[in-house]
This record gives C-alpha cells, sequence and structure tokens, in this order.
C-alpha cells in the first residue's frame, strides 16, 4: 500500500476516520489508528490520541449516540464543508459539482452516498494529494475554524479532531468567531486546481486508481451511514 508522504497526511487520515459515524468497528481499529499517529507531527498526534483515548473508554452505543447528538446544523456544528459557505440554497449545487470535479483531475470517481463535500472525504484528499487537497481546505479554512470553535464552546472531545485538522494547514489558527468569519470574506482566491475544476464527495465508494489506496475494507470497515447523519 502507499503510504502517506508527510505526517500532516498521516493526522488528516485518522481524523477522516474519527469524523465518519464509528459504527459496532470502530473500536477494533483503534491500535491502527494509534500505529498511525507515529508518525505523525507531536501535537497533533497528541490531541487525536486524547481522542482515541477517550473514545476507547466509552462502549460502541455511547460513541455513536455522542458523533449523533454532536453534529448537526441546528448547533451549527455541520461537516459538511460548502454548508458554511452556501448553506441550503441553489449555489451549493454548484459548489458541490465543482468538488466532483476537482477530484476527477486527480484520477478520482466518487461513488459512495454521502456528499463529496462530507469533511472526512476531503481530508482523505488532503492526505494523499496535499498541495491540491491543503488548498481546498484553505479555501474552506473559514467554516473549520468555525466548526472548531462550535465544538470547544461546547466542550466536545471532536474540537480536539479538529483543532489536530487545522493545524496541518498554514498559519495561525483565528482565536473567536469573529476572527474565524473575516477569513471567509477575506479568505483564499476561488479557483483552486485548474480552470473549471467543481466540487464534490469523497470517502468511502471512490473507484480509484490502484496506487491510490483511498479506502478498502481492510482500511476501513466501518462504513459511512447517510441514514445516521443529522446535517
Amino acid at each position: 500500500m502507499t503510504r502517506p508522504r508527510s505526517g500532516d497526511a498521516l493526522v488528516r487520515l485518522v481524523a477522516g476516520c474519527v469524523l465518519q459515524y464509528p459504527g459496532d468497528y470502530f473500536h477494533d481499529e483503534l491500535p491502527r489508528l494509534r500505529a498511525a499517529l507515529a508518525g505523525a507531527p507531536a501535537e497533533p498526534a497528541a490531541l487525536l490520541g486524547s481522542f482515541l483515548d477517550e473514545a476507547e473508554r466509552q462502549t460502541p452505543i455511547e460513541l455513536c449516540a455522542q458523533y449523533t447528538s454532536t453534529f448537526d446544523t441546528r448547533n451549527r456544528r455541520c461537516l459538511y464543508l460548502t454548508w458554511w459557505v452556501d448553506g441550503d440554497t441553489r449555489r451549493r449545487g454548484l459548489s458541490l459539482v465543482r468538488l466532483k470535479r476537482i477530484y476527477r483531475d486527480f484520477g478520482l470517481e466518487y461513488a459512495g452516498e454521502e456528499l463529496p463535500d462530507f469533511l472526512p472525504v476531503a481530508l482523505e484528499f488532503a492526505a494523499r494529494v496535499e498541495e491540491a487537497g491543503t488548498e481546498l481546505l484553505q479555501e474552506h479554512r473559514a467554516g473549520l475554524e468555525l466548526l472548531r470553535l462550535a465544538l470547544t464552546e461546547s466542550a466536545s472531545p471532536y474540537a480536539r479532531v479538529l483543532e489536530a485538522v487545522c493545524s496541518t494547514l498554514p498559519g495561525p489558527s483565528p482565536e473567536t468567531k469573529a476572527e474565524a468569519k473575516a477569513l471567509a470574506k477575506n479568505g483564499p482566491p476561488q479557483e483552486l486546481v485548474g480552470a473549471g475544476s467543481a466540487l464534490e464527495p469523497f470517502g468511502p465508494g471512490l473507484d480509484m486508481p490502484a496506487d491510490f489506496p483511498l479506502r478498502t475494507p481492510a482500511d476501513l470497515p466501518w462504513p459511512v451511514t447517510p441514514e445516521r447523519q443529522t446535517a
């Protein structure tokens, strides 16, 4: 299997795994996730390791209940990146199409049931195609930081996961919601990867080349279950 090229890539892969609905198999994968963090930078590895410690102390039912109560749009804790920019508007459909084109530009056809802006999908792309993926995450930096702040405000252990993700991006994280919202106004340019790129979902279900092993059953035995998502 092709290994990620940097410690930041490992952080993104592990974060992408734990930001999916945990299901019945999450605890079985804890040793693999901890092993992956051995090659990650110390600070984000410690943040993710702390989350894994807390997750291990919970039963699968408790962890699943925590996940579904944490991520929703009502409390502005949404895992869908374009929601932070477009909300539930017609414009969001165009953003999702653009995402799909970006993935396709790198030889990836999305075949999953989740939307292409689902954060675990974007994180996996950012782990495997680091330069373009970093630009994609930077484009949605305001939403990522607002999600991080909302999770911190609610004292959620998932705040550590978002803190680890944001640490892989250039520049310091904003300390307040006002600073994070300013990123949306003054943030990176709209064009990301080549002219006419399009946004769409990622994650389990991608039909990918053999040398781009994004997800396989051995890597990720718990599937994303959209019906369990509240966002």
